[in-house]
């Protein structure tokens, strides 16, 4: 069987990358053809486009860059006309997905979405685009199902792949990176996989290490990241980095300051205590506080229901409020000791380990009609 598959970014690319592979196990034949990034690649899909001329974010980010996504999407469909798949399988990415979901619908390929958008956070009107455009969409966060549920529209829930990820991992190989004479406890700084994101976040976070002489700073690099990026940014500042090694990290931090997104998640199921955190575009920031219809940004959070972890968004991110917040972490036993007894609990509430497999089980017997 022939899919197609495109994730935008990141984390992306690393649940992906586990679909493939189960899908696989079920189907030795399979040929994938794929938008997204290293990891797929490493499972032998031919990779069409890396997602790192894709990671577009903000409002303002995609009008600058409009043309080059118009020109993408038009590459996009080409590639799956000649290719011919049996299944387009979506994962997240809407601005991009949804319109490929409508277009390979109209072509008469099945769609499958894999991780829904975050619809329910904001654009709630994507929901009948799903109804009209998507086959079948499995989901990763509890809540999701309900959501879509209200509006008459049957998804999976499936379990979240981080938790396979994470079990995969093998923390025993400490990288030489990580391994120094320098005995400081470790805070990890997590800001994005985005040129953008490292632009906005990483100099605020810098700005709490010299208050925390104590710690030794590390950044959680990526290599979609250009290294001179970082270089600028750290300048004089004591801090290290270390590129796609954000796991080996983790397993070793004693806290974190994290942006927002997937990495909040990956922080919480280290059971690394952390800040969360956000600064974008003014003007983007803006008109989604006009359309976001949720109480917390955070993935943990919103999965818990709860306050768990604190947030800092825009102005609220400044040295002060962020030395406040990691100092509680570091120096409050109770406050460390409640946080990640809720990450325990939130872990539950994820659904277990098995997401992947599970994912791929359900598309095979969809795709072969197998009840």
């Amino acid at each position: 069987m022939k899919y197609y598959i495109i994730a935008g970014e990141a984390s992306g690319d690393l649940h992906a990358s586990n679909l493939i592979r189960e899908l696989k196990r079920l189907d030795p034949d399979s040929i994938f053809r794929a938008w997204g990034g290293n990891r797929m690649q490493e499972q032998g899909a031919e990779l069409v486009m890396h997602y790192r001329h894709m990671a577009f974010m903000g409002f303002v980010e995609v009008i600058k860059n409009l043309r080059t996504i118009l020109r993408f999407l038009k590459q996009c469909k080409s590639d799956i006309i000649r290719f011919k798949p049996d299944v387009v399988i979506l994962v997240d990415y809407p601005g991009f997905n949804f319109r490929i979901a409508e277009f390979a619908h109209g072509l008469g390929i099945k769609v499958f979405y894999y991780i829904s958008p975050q619809v329910w956070a904001w654009k709630r009107s994507r929901v009948l685009q799903v109804k009209k455009w998507v086959d079948r969409m499995f989901v990763i966060l509890p809540f999701e199902k309900e959501f879509y549920k209200r509006s008459n529209v049957e998804v999976d829930f499936v379990g979240h792949p981080l938790l396979d990820a994470i079990e995969n991992y093998n923390t025993t190989k400490v990288p030489s990176s990580l391994k120094s004479e320098d005995k400081r406890p470790v805070v990890a700084l997590l800001a994005g996989s985005r040129k953008q994101e490292v632009n906005k976040m990483l100099p605020a976070m810098l700005a709490v290490v010299p208050n925390f002489p104590g710690y030794r700073f590390i950044i959680a690099g990526t290599s979609s990241v250009p290294a001179s990026l970082y270089k600028n940014i750290i300048g004089s500042h004591n801090a290290e980095i270390i590129t796609d090694q954000t796991y080996q990290l983790l397993s070793t931090a004693n806290a974190a300051i994290v942006t927002s997104g997937t990495a909040t998640l990956e922080t919480a199921l280290f059971h690394v205590p952390q800040v969360v955190c956000y600064k974008g575009n003014w003007i983007s920031v803006q008109i989604a506080r006009q359309l976001v219809k949720i109480e917390y940004i955070s993935l943990v959070n919103l999965v818990m229901n709860q306050a768990v972890v604190s947030e800092l968004i825009q102005n609220e991110m400044n040295p002060e409020n962020l030395s406040r917040e990691l100092g509680l972490l570091l120096n409050n036993s109770e406050a460390r000791e409640k946080m990640i007894s809720n990450y325990k609990l939130m872990e539950i509430k994820l659904g277990g380990a098995g997401a992947s497999a599970r994912t791929a089980k359900l598309m095979w017997n969809i795709l072969n009609h197998i009840e």
